[in-house]
């Protein structure tokens, strides 16, 4: 299993302009990582392109993922129009620079889309999006989050629905934390599908904690933490994926409170720690 970092582990970075793509790939070459995952609300194609492939000759580093970040719950056909042109445009770009993967997202809750109807969208969507991916031999990996695809059954679900071998999982072992389920079992409902994996973590809290997430029951209270520091049970997820001979990327995506080049530098290191230990 390789690590990689997403450049969402930094977004402040990029959201102020203290830094480019460019400057993230110098950046996660200095900790250690051997791959970057890229999304496309940072990308500008007329100055990235040339850019990251510079940094990325420079570094040695690998684009391990490009992220799109479409939504297909949208009333407006424009709008899902617009979801499936950022993913056709991920897909563009993880083909140029030699990537496999495009994560991309399903769409989210909002107010007078059910989630019958949203699902309705987001599978005619994904077809779409995975039939431009297979042409380009890329593979789409729908990652869980949010409210119409944040549970192992919603995911599977949908990639079923969707019929298409070029539509995959990205695991993301801590956003199940979220939507109150258990990342194990949720691991062993998605095996035969995952062909991406966001390494994050959670733990619990009390209620009223500073910058905690709350749950989608409403129950439990969770702020992000450092792989293998919550109650994502990261090592025996590592174990899991080995189990079943993933030898994907491993991809960082590290949403805790410490400033966040110092958390991410440590999250790379502790997942690290978790992989050699198996």
């Amino acid at each position: 299993m390789k690590v990689s970092v997403s450049v969402w582990s930094v977004h402040h970075y990029l959201y102020d302009g203290s830094w480019t793509n460019a400057d993230f790939i110098d950046y996660a070459a200095s900790i250690g990582a051997e791959g970057v995952e890229l999304l496309s609300v940072f990308w500008n194609a007329e100055t990235d392109v040339p850019a990251v492939r510079e940094a990325l000759a420079r570094t040695g580093l690998k684009l391990a993922c490009f992220g799109a970040c479409n939504d297909f719950a949208d009333v407006s056909a424009e709008g899902r129009a617009a979801a499936l042109a950022d993913i056709m445009n991920a897909v563009d770009m993880a083909a140029l620079f030699g990537a496999s993967v495009v994560r991309v997202f399903a769409g989210d809750v909002k107010e007078g889309v059910s989630y019958d109807q949203g699902k309705v969208w987001i599978i005619e969507g994904l077809r779409g999006a995975a039939a431009y991916a297979q042409s380009k031999n890329i593979v789409l990996c729908l990652e869980n989050h949010g409210v119409f695809a944040g549970r192992s059954e919603q995911v599977k679900e949908i990639i079923e629905q969707v019929g298409s071998t070029a539509l995959r999982s990205t695991y993301d072992m801590g956003n199940y934390l979220l939507v109150d389920q258990d990342p194990q079992p949720s691991f062993d409902a998605l095996a035969p599908y995952i062909a991406h994996v966001h390494a994050k973590d959670f733990k619990q809290v009390e209620e009223g904690t500073a910058g905690a997430y709350r749950t989608l029951s409403g129950k439990s209270f969770y702020v992000g933490v450092a792989p293998t520091a919550g109650d994502a049970c990261v090592p025996e997820i590592v174990a899991k994926l080995k189990g079943v001979g993933y030898t994907g990327w491993m991809s960082v995506e590290y949403e805790g409170l410490e400033e966040q080049k110092g958390g991410t530098d440590k999250a790379v290191e502790l997942l690290r720690g978790a992989i050699a230990a198996q």
